[in-house]
């Protein structure tokens, strides 16, 4: 019986000890950029009217709302927002007005 009450006293005692307890762990949490969507629909919020996929881009970049590295990011956005409004469809914040050229969608509110 001895044995047991010592080695759970042991236990009691490291878990009592500082070092036994980890702090939580910080982590660096970094803004997360807004997706092309996101700023694609910013952009379209403010304009207020249909515009291009490459309109879009350029007023994007131009606002720093987002960035790209690639080649052809109005091909980008272009096939992200015709991908967006097959899968969602009704719930869609976009909506194509001409071939090529996007809006939002109406609000329901």
């Amino acid at each position: 019986m001895a044995k047991k009450k010592k080695s759970t006293a042991k236990r009691a005692a490291a878990a009592k000890s500082p070092g036994a307890e980890k702090a939580p762990a910080k982590k660096n949490v970094k803004k997360k950029k807004p997706s092309g969507l996101d700023a694609a629909a910013r952009v379209l919020a403010e304009t207020g009217r249909p515009m291009s996929a490459k309109q879009l881009v350029e007023a994007m970049l131009a606002k720093k709302y987002w960035s790209s590295g690639g080649q052809t990011p109005h091909a980008t956005i272009s096939s992200a927002l015709q991908r967006e409004i097959q899968n969602k469809g009704q719930q869609s914040r976009f909506r194509k007005t001409a071939p090529g050229r996007f809006a939002l969608a109406k609000s329901k509110a």
